[in-house]
């Protein structure tokens, strides 16, 4: 097929049509609902070869026709609803190009098939070429209107690059005062209006039509998401993540969490590389994210600091660690020429736009129209849906929202939710789904949506929570096994190490078990077994992880969760307390001593008096066990000068106590014993009586 967008996929074994490989797209008349694609079955026995030629569409057989219009659906059903067909170039090793009259008849064909199989045809650019013309072609297929394409743009960058103005003007479609005027409308909370930063995960669609035109139309400053959703073919969705260093934890979570195709690296042209822009474009590296840069502000910088700029920029593009070709686009065809070679080459588009002024605007939409999925999933396969945020609705009740990673989710479906604290799934019913705040029947994989559930409370739901359906059998695991590399430490990790785990939605700390090596550095790779600090999670094996604790910064993949390990016997923080519990009695006759000796008491002359009083002596024992309890209480509650208070009462009451038990020994009762200078009693009351 004379289509550039993408080589044809060798045909699919048996073992693969079992799977459903590599097939993912919204349209009924393609895929069965429940079952597999329609047209794969029938790719197996078809032989293309007949109309591989760059003169097929010139002058068609009947046969060549429908061979054409099979292959066209199938290069649709590929590429999740549209393909970029390119005229004058063969599959057959023939010269490239044609006269005018067979490029006019060409393309005349190419509109007829269009036509049949209900899509539309717009043309992207003609060149000239060896033997003639060469045209390019984008065919969008006709979809319902509860049901168009998806894509999920992350948007990130240093703080003050101008992510949040530059969604604000590509989705209201109204330029920037210079001032931050077009990103007040993107802000959640009132302090990210106050202080210019956006600081959680913000939504921003950006809608196109069957022909590439923008369909987003604000009603009196807000856009209403039903009628962009209606009118769209395809739907951008922005991922608008924070850039400063604080909240870089709600950075990570957006990028793996929402599982986003594509991010968008934002520089501002006058500050350059600066801050956490290598920090996130080297997360997008390491989630396998494709990356293209957009360099903004270019209308206040002046020309020799944006040159030195992008000199930086293009050296940290083709490093060692990210190994692209940087390619700055200027006119259509580079942006046709990057965006049908952008995820399989290493390829890295670079816009220079003006959010004031509005250059280069065009390109950057132009462009944001011909990106595709890559997101490969099945229908057919059981449904699992990954929850990345919870709600509770009035008059509507508990809302999850999320990505579904593979099969299909319909209304009154029945789920496990879970897993909870104890690892357990319950069983829950959809009670109504919402994609982009439009009320749809079902959802497929590779699309975010938002579910009601019946009979369930929003105190027992979080983030990182699955839903999953029966078939799989879901188990929560307590330890799973590893492959990671090390980004940078500081110093070393070895094993009982803790940090922050990032694999999908989920979030909590693990702890290394064991490695395969005794000790990790910057640059190391190794087998890990981690387990989980809290609460047991449900994972698969393949899943991208991201480990990170302060500076610290490792990325890998889960080799094998370990269902059947048994649940944590311990939590830190309550076994740290209870050792210094434990050791409380020691320290607090340590502490006893100490006062003695701070009040002129010598411990030899304290155990002497508890060696003479006898059995009064094992009473006396016990009350200043007691009072060394007190000491310890107070020392935790009350601070130094509470202590020094309390242990100068309970010093006194203890000679005291002690004094009068000698001397109803010796046989006074006054309580004053014969010999003031032979009873070490005696002499250690004396200074306290003064």
């Amino acid at each position: 097929m004379n289509n550039i967008r993408r080589s044809s996929p060798p045909p699919p074994t048996n073992s693969q049509v079992g799977v459903g490989v590599g097939i993912k797209s919204a349209r009924s008349n393609i895929f069965n609902v429940d079952g597999l694609p329609t047209l794969m079955q029938q790719q197996l026995n078809i032989d293309y070869s007949s109309i591989r030629g760059k003169d097929v569409l010139v002058q068609p057989t009947e046969a060549q026709l429908e061979l054409l219009k099979r292959r066209l659906l199938d290069r649709i059903a590929d590429s999740c609803g549209e393909t970029i067909y390119e005229i004058g170039v063969g599959e057959d090793g023939s010269d490239c190009g044609l006269n005018a009259d067979q490029f006019e008849a060409s393309v005349e064909t190419l509109r007829q098939l269009a036509n049949a199989i209900d899509a539309d045809m717009v043309k992207l650019r003609e060149r000239p070429s060896e033997k003639g013309k060469i045209g390019q072609f984008l065919l969008r297929k006709h979809i319902e209107t509860t049901d168009f394409m998806e894509i999920r743009v992350a948007v990130v960058g240093n703080v003050d690059a101008g992510k949040s103005t530059l969604l604000g003007v590509l989705t209201h479609g109204e330029l920037d005062n210079g001032r931050g005027h077009a990103r007040q409308r993107l802000f959640r909370h009132k302090h990210e209006i106050e202080s210019g930063r956006t600081s959680s995960v913000g939504n921003d669609i950006l809608g196109f039509d069957g022909i590439g035109n923008v369909v987003n139309k604000p009603d009196h400053g807000h856009l209403d998401w039903v009628k962009i959703c209606e009118k769209s073919s395809k739907v951008i969705t922005f991922i608008d993540l924070a850039g400063h260093e604080r909240y870089l934890k709600t950075t990570v979570f957006g990028m793996t969490g929402h599982a986003p195709d594509f991010g968008m690296l934002m520089i501002g042209a006058n500050a350059g590389i600066i801050g956490m822009t290598k920090e996130h474009l080297g997360l997008a590296l390491a989630l396998a994210v494709p990356v293209f840069v957009v360099v903004t502000k270019i209308d206040m910088c002046p020309p020799n600091v944006l040159q030195d700029n992008m000199k930086l920029l293009f050296k940290m593009l083709k490093s060692q660690g990210c190994r692209k070709v940087p390619v700055v686009v200027r006119s259509q065809d580079d942006v046709v020429l990057s965006a049908t070679n952008f995820v399989s080459e290493r390829l890295c588009p670079i816009f220079q736009v003006s959010n004031v002024n509005g250059d280069n605007l065009e390109l950057l939409k132009m462009f944001l129209n011909l990106l595709s999925t890559r997101m490969a999933g099945s229908e057919h396969l059981p449904a699992e849906f990954q929850i990345d945020d919870v709600y509770s609705v009035p008059g509507v009740g508990t809302v999850v929202s999320g990505t579904c990673l593979q099969g299909t989710i319909k209304l009154n479906d029945n789920l496990m939710l879970g897993p909870n604290a104890v690892g357990s799934f319950v069983p829950i019913t959809i009670k109504s789904i919402h994609r982009k705040r439009m009320n749809v029947e079902r959802v497929r994989c590779g699309q975010t949506a938002s579910f009601a559930l019946k009979k369930i409370k929003r105190t027992y739901l979080r983030k990182g929570m699955v839903m999953v359906s029966p078939e799989l059998k879901p188990q929560a695991c307590w330890e799973f096994e590893g492959e990671i590399l090390v980004l940078h430490h500081p110093t070393t990790i070895s094993a009982r190490y803790q940090a922050m785990v990032h694999c999908g939605s989920i979030r909590q700390t693990a702890s290394i078990v064991h490695m395969s090596r005794e000790c990790l550095r910057t640059g190391d790779k190794a087998h890990v077994k981690f387990r989980f600090i809290k609460q047991p999670e449900y994972i698969r094996a393949g899943q991208r992880l991201v480990f990170r604790e302060g500076r610290t910064k490792a990325v890998g993949n889960i080799l094998r969760p370990m269902p059947h390990a048994a649940a944590s016997p311990y939590r830190p923080k309550p076994a740290k307390m209870q050792s210094r519990a434990h050791n409380g009695n020691n320290s607090g006759s340590n502490s006893a001593n100490n006062q003695q000796r701070h009040n002129g008491q010598g411990s030899s002359s304290a155990a002497a008096a508890a060696g003479s009083g006898g059995a009064g002596g094992s009473k006396e024992g016990s009350e200043e066990k007691q009072q060394n309890g007190d000491r310890r209480e107070g020392t935790r509650r009350g601070g130094k000068r509470k202590r020094n208070n309390r242990s100068g009462a309970t010093s006194t009451a203890a000679v005291s106590s002690s004094s009068a038990a000698v001397a109803s020994i010796n046989g006074n009762g006054n309580g004053v014993s014969s010999s003031s200078n032979s009873n070490p009693v005696e002499t250690m009351s004396e200074p306290i009586q003064n």
